[in-house]
């Protein structure tokens, strides 16, 4: 079983990144990051290296450059943070995830369509 995610915000935005880009070098993330965050180059490449120490991206030398890309998809981490963050704050309880959610924001009509799709969807899944 792959361990739970973990993700700092600076994290996902660079995974964020890659997995728009595909494959991005250090200075190409920087630069896609650049409208909602200043970094330094050598942050970007450390948090790109910690990424893949943790088996989450992985990189080919391109020039003199190296190139980086996901090995993890988005769905992945969301599945693995939402997860931890469910057992974490309501004890893998997921009515009460859902229920928090439902009634701790301001939720369009069309959203709600959308939940109870999935729910019946999700329940037509259970009856096969």
């Amino acid at each position: 079983m792959t361990p739970p995610l973990e993700l700092s915000e600076l994290q996902l935005a660079v995974m964020r990144v890659l997995w728009q880009q595909k494959k991005a070098a250090v200075v190409e993330v920087q630069e896609a990051l650049k409208s909602e965050r200043d970094l330094a180059l050598t942050t970007v490449a450390t948090v790109l290296t910690r990424l893949e120490k943790a088996g989450l991206v992985a990189h080919r030398a391109s020039g003199r450059h190296y190139l980086y890309r996901p090995l993890v998809s988005e769905e992945e981490v969301r599945r693995s943070m939402v997860s931890v963050l469910a057992e974490r704050l309501f004890e893998g309880d997921v009515a009460a995830l859902v229920s928090h959610l439902v009634n701790a924001r301001d939720i369009k009509p069309g959203d709600l369509a959308r939940v109870r799709q999935l729910i019946e969807a999700k329940e037509r899944e259970g009856k096969r």
